[in-house]
């Protein structure tokens, strides 16, 4: 018997864990941490719900913090199996693991100096010597090339789209055929390719962030556009918290065609995180999972001044003029973008300007939803300047591109389970899938186990 359990990213985006389990072999599907709210990012310091150490196998979809964020702690606890990913998502995790250990480390010891902190000391949940023991566990799987795996199991990847490296992983165990989308990326994507159909499942693990909305169809560039010229001519900054990997990299090529236009040409614009900007170095060595020639690529890429130190990074905090700030995070949850935020969100010439989903519980949601101040390093920082949000320049396929992407399947599964969305998307979602589909289909709920 087949079994799927849903230990992450139920009723929320974040935390993405699924794990299949055949006797008493066990193989997890993404390990991300949560994110967002108190109650959701508590999750991390709980134990696993299994043993660690009975898990035979991880497969990634993608290496975004919310589906590859736990690994170093599933390892540090006992994990000792491969951890299996396409070669530029294994590329990505690299960045994105020890980032995220170095992050930690950082705030737990300006947590402790600063005396702000809850628990004394503060802790990380891990470090940058967790992150590389979790990273010496990947093994490189190419896209649509069938994989053994924990002996009698065939993984098989397919674009997703989404960011580089992104995959849907297909998993045929035990006479049964086990689709997971990971996060399915956007069709005719300027930068992304589109998401690959798959054409048999007896089962399908959906995502659903925009299960309830379509994007907006303006021109990403054109709002773009607007958004900066307006704030450049109020003598403002635009300040952009992005996700390193990814939107950094898709806001670098916009931008660059806006200046290939004649669009604030002198308008100057830097990309303050070193993992953005070696995720960007990172999207010209692997040019089969994008559009972008490699001129274009390197052009693009080459748009902005980049800002690897600290020093650096005040001198741009610091500069009066108006200017373009790429930085991560994308939602606000932490990096070098806090402290951008903190010194021109008080200025009403200003402009925060967000370019995704907001999960609730972060500071991009609250400023997003009109929030008059935010807290960040122990103080509430007033919000005066302009907020936006450009939801078109999402990597996240809405509700018409799920569903297009569900009719790829030549026949209906059995089930498909909804997951990796707050609960009005993922129930949305279903009710679409039963109407247009006429498909079985079911929002999943933490903890709850499906047998296939």
């Amino acid at each position: 018997m087949l079994t799927l359990t849903t230990h992450g990213a139920a009723g929320t985006v974040t935390g993405s864990r699924h794990l299949l389990t055949r006797g008493n072999q066990r193989i997890l599907v993404d390990c991300g941490m949560f994110q967002g709210l108190k109650n959701l990012r508590d999750l991390n310091w709980e134990p696993f719900p299994v043993e660690p150490r009975s898990i035979g196998a991880v497969v990634l979809t993608h290496a975004h913090l919310d589906h590859s964020g736990y690994l170093p702690k599933l390892v540090a606890d006992g994990f000792r199996g491969p951890i299996y990913a396409t070669p530029s998502t294994r590329a990505v995790a690299e960045l994105i693991l020890r980032d995220s250990g170095h992050l930690q480390e950082k705030d737990a010891e300006y947590a402790n100096r600063k005396g702000f902190a809850k628990h004394k000391p503060a802790k990380p949940l891990y470090g940058v010597k967790e992150a590389e023991q979790a990273l010496k566990a990947f093994v490189d799987v190419d896209f649509h090339a069938p994989t053994t795996i924990l002996g009698d199991a065939e993984l098989t990847y397919r674009h997703a789209g989404h960011i580089l490296g992104a995959a849907t992983a297909g998993i045929d165990w035990g006479g049964r055929k086990v689709v997971f989308s990971g996060d399915l990326g956007r069709y005719g994507d300027e930068v992304m390719v589109d998401p690959e159909a798959v054409e048999e499942a007896d089962h399908i693990v959906i995502e659903s962030t925009y299960g309830n909305r379509s994007h907006d169809q303006t021109d990403p560039a054109e709002a773009l556009a607007a958004l900066i010229s307006r704030t450049a001519a109020r003598g403002g900054t635009v300040v952009i918290p992005a996700f390193a990997v990814g939107r950094a990299q898709s806001l670098l090529y916009y931008i660059w065609k806006l200046k290939q236009g004649g669009r604030f040409r002198d308008l100057p614009v830097y990309l303050d995180s070193p993992m953005a900007i070696n995720a960007s170095e990172l999207l010209c060595t692997y040019p089969d999972d994008h559009r972008l020639s490699p001129g274009i690529c390197r052009d693009a890429c080459a748009i902005a001044t980049y800002v690897r130190d600290v020093e650096g990074s005040k001198a741009i905090t610091a500069n009066a003029y108006p200017k373009i700030v790429i930085s991560a995070s994308g939602m606000a949850t932490g990096g070098r973008v806090l402290h951008h935020i903190r010194a021109f969100a008080p200025d009403r010439r200003n402009l925060i300007l967000f370019s995704g989903f907001q999960a609730a519980g972060t500071r991009g949601r609250s400023m997003v939803d009109g929030a008059s101040e935010v807290k960040m390093f122990g103080e509430w920082v007033p919000v005066r300047a302009e907020v936006a949000n450009l939801p078109m320049l999402s990597a996240h396929a809405d509700a018409g591109e799920l569903l297009r992407w569900l009719g790829g399947f030549r026949a209906a599964p059995k089930h498909v389970t909804i997951v990796h969305g707050e609960p009005d998307a993922a129930e949305a979602l279903r009710v679409k899938i039963s109407r247009e589909l006429g498909w079985r289909a079911d929002a999943a709920r933490q903890g709850q186990e499906f047998t296939l």
